[in-house]
């Protein structure tokens, strides 16, 4: 099941992705009686993501509900995922280019780690504002998470039982601040505007493979870094471990996974995530922020 967060007569709301249509969650109830939460935040704090999940994967259910009058990608202006979520954590420096490089790895080393607060959140159409602090902006593609039940102390193979999905997730980072001292990582991840987020959704069931996928960055409108999710040296169920370990993740936290590769933000550029599946067909797109100069 693909959904995404769209703006409709000024209100965001949640609607299922079909053939590059949009049918409003809130229109699936009028046709159909339901109750449905038609904000994706609420969605999945309820668990209702569950249970459209399961109605959606029955193939007569799926062709009953195309029937619901949609909306046309080209009619629609993109939200972000939701807006406050209660945790946004990151993974940094996660990917090696070449897959021996993880035999050659530090047992002993483990995730870095950051968080952002929610007032970094953007849609994909939405424009990253170039602090006057900082005169070195980079933005990186990343796989998210999604957690969708409340999770702690899981293990590894417990991980994507506790998964409401994937997305795609533009990470935004004053560089020259942070290369200043490590300790300003955190107000050099946190200025407003600072992470694109979404605006899809995909459920794990629509994923054969977390480690067949591809993340690619995109600057201008070219292709300037790729790489493949079984380069991470902590992979995505050993990262949702990891973190349960240190505190309790609840339904719509969002965990970064990291990226292959950054791109140095200009006024007037613009930067953009794909999500490839295991054959390189597009999974997840987020469309290209604008920059504008904020000085």
């Amino acid at each position: 099941m693909k959904l995404a967060t769209i703006q409709v007569n000024g209100k965001e709301q949640a609607a299922w992705v079909h053939e590059q249509k949009y049918i409003l969650l809130e229109d699936v109830n009028k046709a159909w009686d339901q109750q449905w939460e038609t904000g994706m935040f609420e969605l999945i704090t309820s668990g209702q993501w569950e249970q459209l999940t399961q109605l959606l994967a029955n193939d007569e259910q799926r062709q009953r509900l195309a029937q619901i009058p949609a909306l046309a990608s080209d009619e629609v202006v993109h939200a972000p995922l939701y807006r406050h979520p209660r945790k946004i954590w990151g993974i940094g420096m996660n990917y090696v280019q070449d897959i021996a490089e993880l035999e050659q790895g530090d047992p002993d080393e483990e995730p870095v780690s950051f968080m952002k607060p929610d007032t970094t959140i953007i849609g994909p159409e939405n424009e990253i504002e170039l602090p006057s602090q900082s005169e070195k902006v980079t933005a990186e593609a990343e796989l998210a998470l999604i957690i969708g039940k409340v999770c702690r102390h899981v293990t590894e193979e417990e991980a994507p039982h506790y998964i409401a999905g994937f997305c795609t997730a533009i990470d935004v980072t004053a560089a020259d601040i942070h290369a200043r001292h490590p300790r300003f990582l955190a107000r050099a991840k946190s200025f407003d505007t600072f992470f694109g987020f979404g605006s899809q959704l995909i459920t794990t069931d629509e994923v054969e493979d977390v480690l067949s996928l591809t993340v690619q960055t995109h600057h201008n409108g070219e292709l300037v870094h790729e790489n493949k999710t079984d380069h991470m040296k902590f992979q995505p169920w050993y990262i949702v471990s990891f973190l349960s370990q240190v505190m309790t993740l609840l339904p719509g936290d969002v965990i970064m996974t990291g990226t292959p590769g950054a791109v140095v933000l200009r006024d007037g550029d613009t930067v953009g995530c794909s999500i490839l599946d295991h054959n390189g067909q597009l999974l997840l797109e987020h469309l290209r922020n604008g920059m504008i100069d904020g000085k």
